[in-house]
């Protein structure tokens, strides 16, 4: 059986490729740019087409100048196949049917549109950090103390003033802390150290107020039952504090003083050694060593790094002295002014590993008044950093001697001091 079509037969075969080409050579591999098919093979019954003419027509293949290479287009074209430019063969590499690149080369990259995104990038995160910090700073403080309370205030003079205090509060601490710390457990809460932070246009103050200064406490509001009370006469200082808590303390400071005090913040032994703990400790050169049994103090001289628990017993010592009260105010201005140094430190500042812990055992631990701001807590935070470094004056309250044991202020010197911070003035008094 012939299996091949009408008019075909083994014995007309070629070497002709299936096109109908009457060329001798086999046709050379082409670039297939479009497909015509030819006409349709003759119907049944009629005459055998001429020789080679009954073969359908095989797909010829149309350039992009609209030439059929079925047609004789074979002399003088090169396809470019066999040098290797399958989709062309211009120099820059594959081309496609209108001459340009049939792959497109990725454009450059546009380094000013990067930068900028990154940019702006940067600067939302830092905004969504900044503001998250701010809030969760803001919800740690405990604005317990309200000022409102204090009667027969002297009038506001200029710049800011901050009673600092820090208290041997036992809040919190365990049976175990408590002894560790050498607290003891005695009931409520005494003032340790008391300070007055001037900050101004004219430079900071920081004034310490000894404990067993010998004041006046006056009339007062009673802050839990708003009754007036008093007055309770001469007495210590922190005895104020003991009576009726940090309304009484403000009252009694002004009332003696005659500044007035625009914000108030407490710190408790927890919170105090805590800070010291989480900025890694504070490095102190003493100048001797001391021993003291009642604060668990136990010193040598010399350069050395003090944890929290050894850093709360320096700062309370005052059995090892012989002035007792006012080198214990000197030394705790001597330790405040390393702990801020260590606080504002970039190894701190730009840790967030130190620098929240930091800001957490801080925040946790103050007491402050209704009106306190996060703004104002930092202005008094700087004030005393740069007052510590030497920016700015550090003193004790002039003294002119001494009754029943207690402190007396020198009432001359004090009245000047006073005048000088309330008008903003440069502070022209030396302390003892």
């Amino acid at each position: 059986m012939n299996d091949w079509p009408d008019g075909w037969s083994d014995d007309n075969r070629s070497n002709r490729y299936g096109r109908g080409s009457a060329g001798a050579q086999p046709e050379s591999a082409r670039v297939m740019r479009q497909v015509r098919r030819g006409p349709a093979a003759p119907a049944p019954g009629q005459g055998a087409p001429p020789y080679g003419a009954g073969v359908p027509r095989q797909p010829s293949y149309v350039d992009g100048q609209g030439h059929d290479e079925g047609q004789g287009y074979d002399n003088g074209y090169d396809s470019g196949y066999n040098t290797g430019h399958v989709y062309g063969n211009g120099p820059g590499g594959p081309q496609g049917p209108g001459g340009g690149d049939a792959y497109p080369r990725r454009p450059a990259p546009n380094w000013r549109r990067r930068i900028k995104w990154t940019a702006i990038t940067l600067v939302t995160a830092l905004v969504v950090v900044s503001v998250g910090t701010y809030f969760w700073a803001d919800s740690k403080l405990h604005r317990d103390v309200d000022l409102s309370k204090v009667i027969d205030r002297p009038e506001t003079g200029e710049g800011t003033n901050y009673l600092i205090v820090g208290s041997d509060s036992r809040a919190g601490m365990s049976a175990e802390e408590k002894k560790k710390l050498h607290t003891g457990s005695a009931e409520g809460k005494r003032t340790d150290s008391m300070m007055i932070l001037h900050t101004g246009s004219n430079g900071s103050t920081l004034l310490s107020l000894p404990r067993d200064s010998n004041v006046t406490i006056p009339k007062f509001q009673g802050s839990e039952s708003g009754k007036i009370k008093g007055p309770l006469g001469p007495n210590k200082l922190n005895a104020a504090y003991a009576f009726d808590g940090p309304t009484l303390l403000v009252r009694t400071i002004e009332y003696n003083t005659g500044l007035h005090i625009d914000h108030y913040v407490e710190i408790g032994f927890a919170g105090f050694a805590g800070i010291v703990d989480a900025v890694g400790g504070v490095e102190m050169t003493l100048d001797q060593g001391f021993k003291d049994k009642y604060s668990g103090a136990d010193f040598k001289a010399g350069k050395q790094t003090l944890n929290g628990e050894q850093a709360l017993a320096f700062v309370r010592t005052r059995h090892a002295f012989a002035a007792s009260d006012l080198q214990r105010t000197k030394n705790q201005q001597k330790f405040l002014a390393a702990l801020a140094h260590q606080v504002a430190t970039p190894s701190t500042v730009l840790n967030p590993f130190k620098l929240y812990p930091t800001m957490g055992a801080g925040l946790d631990s103050l007491v402050v008044d209704k009106d306190m701001s996060l703004w104002d807590l930092a202005d008094m935070f700087w004030a005393m950093k740069g007052v510590t470094s030497g920016d700015g004056t550090s003193m004790n309250m002039p003294i002119s001697g001494s009754s029943g044991g207690n402190l007396v202020w020198d009432k001359a010197k004090v009245k000047t001091l006073v005048d000088e911070l309330k008008n903003d003035e440069k502070v022209t008094v030396t302390g003892n």
